[in-house]
């Protein structure tokens, strides 16, 4: 176990080496954004497979063991079928005494034209005032260089390696990760047997300028409501006012969900939410999040909450439930006077950590046929879960949180905000179920990156201080053991 002061001495050497190379890492950056691996649209699986090359070619460089895992092929709705690109499983280092940390991220990318509004070709990273432009330079091409770039410095400066490598990079993370869950299944005794940590780094703080760690992320179940009266649309002039209207029925049903608070109507569907404690509620306090700039993104009057509190644990700790549309129902412009003869509701609930899916769908299910029983409605109604994605919780007080939030002082001089994510993060959860491992979720991005969205971005200084966070966890992950 190094002292403090021959660490820190280290640590200034590392760091040194980072800023000297920084056009270096730029660089990199700039040749894998120019590759377009949209994972999402069928013509460009070719240059994610190109991107998947680029990357364990990469690793090979490093001097990693590069395994590519066969995932087969997909079938398209229209009946194309199309190779699902190799996951790269890449192993550095063996050594028993130290500790083995496993990085996962993936080198695909959501679409993006320059006409959709960039300013500048989103496949050509462009530097402005000090942030880097480009389709996935925060998510995830920038964070996974970054990571690559901390293990490459330690080769260069020839220090000894402070923990075992592991990196798991897939390409279809932005099409759902498909084939990945069996592959981690495959390999829990085998890839997955000596790794301690696992660390990813795919989100982003919660501010555009303090640190942050995550440690949830909500669930997700999507629902779909139907009401049929019967097989053809009617004549509004010759039906209506002797019918009950499906669509009438319908949005019943979606008004009974939520009141105009927010407050979810369904009944017993908040028994089971995690109770606050007290630990918990003093991370809230603490954060750094300012209400009227997070307003002024989305663009709305007001918000249903007035206080930061409020807003976090509502958007973290709470379910919510949202309408997404109605499918069936006259939608163009000008008018039809007609009757949908059949409509289908689609909204969803974030579930939050001990709701349970089971539960939460009986309950639903329930909820809405009471309401439609009280309507005497002699139309046919069928509700369903589509889809569904469970929370994923970590401890912050686990070693993994305690070396990350130590490495996050060294570099960026203070405390990171404990944050939760109020979307869905399946692989969180995944890798936690599958391989029963610490996961830590590491992000290096700001809050106003844009991921997702238009001119996309790391600033140069979340890029190479990030590269400088990941050097420092794994000096503070080998002082762990």
């Amino acid at each position: 176990v190094m002292s403090s002061s021959s660490s820190s001495a280290l640590e200034t050497e590392i760091f040194q080496y980072i800023d000297a190379h920084q056009s270096d890492f730029i660089k990199d950056l700039k040749e894998w954004v120019a590759v377009e691996s949209d994972s999402v649209q069928p013509h460009l699986r070719k240059e994610v497979m190109r991107m998947m090359a680029l990357a364990a070619d990469r690793l090979a460089a490093l001097g990693a063991t590069v395994n590519l895992a066969n995932l087969g092929s997909h079938q398209l709705p229209d009946g194309q079928v199309l190779p699902l690109p190799s996951v790269i499983l890449g192993e550095l280092g063996k050594d028993p005494q130290n500790p083995t940390i496993c990085f996962y991220g993936h080198v695909d990318v959501q679409p993006a034209k320059k006409e959709d509004g960039w300013n500048t070709d989103p496949y050509t990273l462009t530097e402005i005032n000090g942030n880097l432009y480009g389709r996935g330079a925060t998510d995830n091409k920038g964070p996974v260089l970054a990571w690559i770039s901390a293990v490459e410095t330690f080769i260069a400066l020839k220090l000894a390696m402070p923990v075992n490598f592991k990196f798991i990079i897939e390409g279809m993370e932005e099409a759902g990760s498909l084939g990945l869950e069996k592959l981690l299944e495959e390999e829990k005794q085998r890839f997955f047997s000596d790794v301690d940590y696992i660390v990813i780094s795919d989100n982003l703080w919660l501010s555009s300028k303090k640190p942050a760690l995550i440690y949830g992320s909500r669930g997700n179940a999507c629902f779909s409501v139907e009401v049929e009266c019967g097989s053809k649309d009617l004549h509004s002039g010759t039906f209506g006012g002797i019918i009950h209207e499906p669509l009438l029925d319908l949005i019943a049903l979606l008004d009974s969900l939520v009141d105009s608070t927010g407050h979810i109507q369904i009944p017993g569907i908040y028994d089971s939410v995690a109770a606050l404690t007290e630990e918990e509620r003093k991370l809230y306090e603490s954060i750094e999040f300012d209400l009227e700039e997070h307003r002024n993104n989305c663009g709305v009057k007001k918000f249903l909450y007035g206080t930061k509190e409020e807003i976090l644990l509502h958007l973290w700790r709470y379910p919510s439930l949202s309408v997404h549309g109605i499918e069936g129902a006259f939608h163009e412009p000008g008018i039809k006077t007609v009757i949908p003869a059949k409509v289908i509701g689609k909204f969803s609930i974030r579930q939050v950590p001990h709701m349970d899916l089971s539960v939460v769908k009986k309950q639903v299910v329930e909820h809405l046929e009471g309401v439609f029983s009280k309507r005497n409605s002699p139309n046919k109604l069928k509700v369903s879960m589509p889809l569904d994605a469970k929370p994923w919780l970590a401890d912050v007080n686990d070693l993994l949180y305690k070396a990350a939030r130590r490495a996050i002082k060294t570099v960026f001089g203070e405390d990171p905000d404990f944050i939760c994510d109020g979307s869905t993060i399946p692989v969180a959860r995944m890798f936690q179920t599958v391989t029963q491992k610490s996961v830590m979720m590491l992000p290096i991005g700001a809050a106003d990156d844009g991921e997702h969205s238009q001119n996309e971005k790391i600033s140069r200084h979340n890029y190479i201080e990030g590269t400088k966070l990941f050097a420092a966890l794994f000096l503070e992950i080998s002082k762990l053991h």
